[in-house]
């Protein structure tokens, strides 16, 4: 069985939408894109290029979108991911020109896949598909890069949806620049107590 991994980075207030660039993703006029940017420095930099390294992928729709305009031209940088599979969650898209694509359309479609054998799968962007694979207790591991900022409002890693369940920290550190990297691991059902004596 293999391992969904969800990667992400977040404002404090759980903000995900276009940490990378202007043009990223402006929809619901959505005027921060690039607020990663200033919070670089060598930890930061180093441990996106260890998540570079050799996976498949779940994408949803949009932001298979985005990387199939994006990471062709580009894969001086990240070449691992046209040689990794791309999975699609999509109900309109069935192809693309993009070497190692593949559409998906069901939930049942991710279960069987995440029943196979193979490389982790890993999840970038897709806040939606993000969502529901929490709601349905499909996540693994979260892997977030949390951000010394609120933006206030856009397309949120977190809802009111996701299924109760436990995760154990397995490996932090802080950046110069204030960012907290952060890997959990799935570890189990919430436990509960009683702070009152």
């Amino acid at each position: 069985m293999r391992k969904i991994i969800v990667l992400s980075m977040i404002s404090l207030d759980g903000v995900m939408q276009a940490p990378g660039g202007p043009e990223e993703d402006t929809s619901d006029a959505f005027e921060f894109g690039g607020w990663t940017v200033p919070y670089g420095d060598e930890i930061y930099d180093k441990a996106v290029q260890n998540e570079l390294q050799a996976a498949d992928y779940l994408l949803g729709r949009k932001t298979f979108e985005i990387w199939e305009n994006y990471w062709p031209d580009h894969s001086d940088f990240w070449p691992e991911i046209n040689e990794g599979n791309k999975y699609v969650f999509s109900k309109t898209r069935q192809n693309s020109d993009w070497e190692n694509s593949i559409f998906i359309k069901s939930l049942a479609d991710i279960k069987k896949l995440k029943n196979t054998e193979g490389k982790d799968i890993q999840v970038w962007g897709s806040s939606e598909l993000i969502r529901l694979l929490l709601k349905i207790n499909l996540v693994d591991e979260l892997r977030l890069k949390i951000h010394p900022l609120l933006l206030g409002k856009g397309k949120k890693l977190f809802d009111n949806n996701a299924y109760p369940s436990a995760f154990s920290l397995v490996e932090s550190t802080v950046t110069s620049t204030g960012v907290i990297l952060a890997n959990y691991k799935r570890d189990g059902e919430i436990k509960t107590g009683n702070a009152i004596v």
